[in-house]
């Protein structure tokens, strides 16, 4: 049996000249967490070229979707970026990776921290309904550059507030907080010095970070990894796994190439 599945490239959509989204078929047969990853990518003079991606799409979706960057020079997305409706992808058949509720404390807010393509396993999770049962509360904050490059979120959220199923559901208890950091928006500022600063929750009119209450999933830069982890471990929050469940948890594996 092969390592992948062979799916057919459904829809893409460029976003920016940087960032693109694409829709493609699922087996019936893979399974996968709301917030893992799976190695994705294609076929190169007859060998797999693979890249670790997350998946966009919730688990219940007959679908699968992918959220990524355009590298010119990155051996995979250079090619990726090309596809196009009809094309062949491949799909790693075990789906992995930290950004699931079981490997976190049991808490009453969700912080769900991502930059950039680190939003995709959040893509997920959101459209998870077990999420909304265990938490009363969830923020998804998103950084990126520049405002162009928030639209695929913002279009997400939109088409979840409209949806006759989910609108209910995010209804007072999900917020959703994009911010930027080198053109003027209404939320300016890098994650790290908005949660410093306290800026977030004074804009979105919630209580400040408390080990108590709040449970954090990051996905994005690695800087920015390494500064929020650096942050909550001074204030005693510790890192969970499979193993152990913590106060947050983090992802490394998403393209950057």
């Amino acid at each position: 049996m092969s390592a992948f599945y062979k799916e057919k490239v459904l829809s893409v959509q460029h976003w920016t000249d940087t960032l693109f989204s694409f829709r493609a078929t699922r087996d019936a047969g893979f399974r996968f967490q709301n917030g893992q990853f799976a190695m994705i990518g294609l076929e190169v003079e007859g060998r797999p070229l693979l890249r670790a991606y997350s998946m966009a799409s919730a688990n219940h979706e007959e679908e699968l979707e992918f959220f990524s960057i355009k590298v010119q020079n990155g051996p995979l997305t250079s090619r990726l970026q090309q596809i196009k409706e009809g094309d062949t992808i491949l799909v790693g058949r075990k789906a992995t990776g930290t950004l699931i509720p079981d490997n976190l404390l049991p808490g009453s807010r969700l912080l769900l921290l991502s930059t950039g393509t680190g939003l995709a396993p959040f893509v997920s999770l959101i459209k998870d309904p077990d999420v909304y049962d265990r938490f009363e509360s969830i923020v998804l904050v998103h950084g990126c550059r520049q405002v162009a490059e928030l639209a695929y979120g913002e279009s997400v959220v939109a088409k979840l507030r409209d949806d006759e199923l989910f609108g209910e559901l995010l209804d007072g208890k999900l917020q959703y907080y994009p911010t930027v950091t080198r053109e003027p928006f209404r939320n300016r500022g890098r994650i790290t010095d908005l949660i410093s600063s306290e800026q977030l929750f004074n804009d979105l009119g919630q209580p400040p970070l408390d080990i108590a209450k709040d449970r954090i999933m990051m996905c994005g830069s690695p800087g920015m990894l390494d500064e929020l982890k650096t942050m909550f471990e001074s204030g005693g929050f510790l890192e969970g796994s499979g193993n152990a469940p913590g106060h947050f948890v983090i992802e490394k594996a998403f393209v950057e190439r």
